[in-house]
């Protein structure tokens, strides 16, 4: 199996256009065309991940923090990042990274910590803008279902939990066709009317091209009149953060000690305590300072990231309780994640999660 085609299920679960304007998603090392002889997965492409992989007959490293954030200007083997870069491509190790687009995505990174503390009623936190399509065109009315039930298996006309979604409307077109066209109906050089209608569905903008073709290969006219419109609604399913809903409260210490056991840490930091049961939980992982406010205004019992700093503990303005569990221990189950989704696509293919641990952080107990 060539490595373009694994690449291709992560992409489909987790969209590159997905990813945040900063950050460095993808291929980052390595050919897409070469055969791949097995997977490592990891949180972080460390020199020490990539021997393990080398040591285990991969020679592609999958991670969700890519080791390639800035620009490279040296790679002398001076710091942790150029001498995982020399290990890949003197091994002939491909690195592939999936970051932003991972957590962005509802069954995501935030997905798999929303699994792990069981919670229901879930949405995204911060909704993304910008990202879905309206595709409206004008269809005679006896191929509408066939044009529609080609736009449906595209990925068009989904909203929220329906799918299958459109909308139609009857009225008349007209067209006259010139020198050297074959119309569907009508004659050369004469103007024709036709009972059409107008179909309208909503898809995201990584669909456009799949979209557009299904449109042409279904639809009987030569020339297809269409419009893609740009929409500025939020989609519910794309996102930073899930705030969801426990199947029954609990005081605030039985959570805090929850949290230490599920996130196998041994330390929580967080806010001054409230006196009050938890129902209503905020997740991010990683670093999630940025989504505090919108937790708040949500009505967010307890809020669960990791990279806090001092000041922003503050910002919690007594209003709720903010636990900070790290930055590694929030994502450290996103290995588990890429693992299944690899595993469901390629079930007799060699997937193997790293034993090496690449948390940088320490604790004294």
């Amino acid at each position: 199996m060539q490595i373009h085609k694994i690449i291709q299920a992560l992409e489909q679960f987790a969209p590159p256009t997905l990813r945040e304007s900063y950050d460095n998603v993808g291929l980052l090392t390595g050919d897409a065309a070469w055969h791949c002889t097995g997977i490592l997965i990891s949180l972080d492409a460390t020199e020490e991940v990539v021997l393990e992989a080398k040591a285990r007959g991969c020679n592609l490293v999958i991670s969700h923090h890519p080791i390639i954030f800035g620009g490279l200007k040296k790679i002398t083997g001076s710091n942790y990042v150029e001498k995982a870069v020399i290990a890949s491509i003197k091994n002939d190790i491909a690195l592939y990274a999936i970051h932003t687009n991972l957590d962005n995505v509802k069954e995501g990174v935030n997905g798999r910590i929303s699994d792990l503390l069981e919670l229901r009623n879930r949405q995204i936190i911060l909704p993304k803008t910008g990202f879905l399509r309206k595709l409206i065109s004008f269809v005679p009315i006896d191929k509408i279902d066939i044009v529609r039930n080609a736009l449906f298996s595209a990925g068009a006309g989904q909203i929220g939990n329906y799918s299958e979604c459109s909308f139609q409307a009857e009225g008349t077109g007209s067209f006259l066709a010139g020198e050297g066209t074959n119309p569907y109906a009508g004659q050369q050089g004469s103007r024709h009317y036709e009972k059409e209608s107008r179909l309208e569905v909503i898809f995201p903008s990584y669909l456009e091209r799949g979209v557009i073709s299904a449109l042409k290969a279904s639809h009987p006219y030569e020339e297809v009149a269409f419009d893609v419109v740009e929409l500025q609604n939020q989609w519910d399913r794309v996102g930073s953060g899930i705030i969801g809903e426990l199947v029954e409260e609990m005081e605030e210490l039985q959570f805090l000690g929850r949290l230490k056991e599920l996130f196998r840490v041994p330390v929580v930091r967080h806010t001054e305590l409230r006196n009050k049961t938890i129902r209503r939980i905020a997740v991010c992982g990683g670093a999630g300072s940025f989504l505090v406010n919108r937790a708040l205004q949500l009505k967010a019992d307890i809020y669960v990231t990791g990279d806090m700093k001092y000041h922003e503990f503050f910002d919690a303005n007594g209003q709720m309780v903010i636990a900070d569990v790290g930055h590694f221990e929030t994502e450290q189950f996103t290995v588990d994640l890429l693992y299944d989704i690899l595993a469901e696509k390629f079930p007799t293919f060699a997937v193997f999660k790293t034993g090496v641990l690449t948390n940088p952080v320490n604790y004294y107990i």
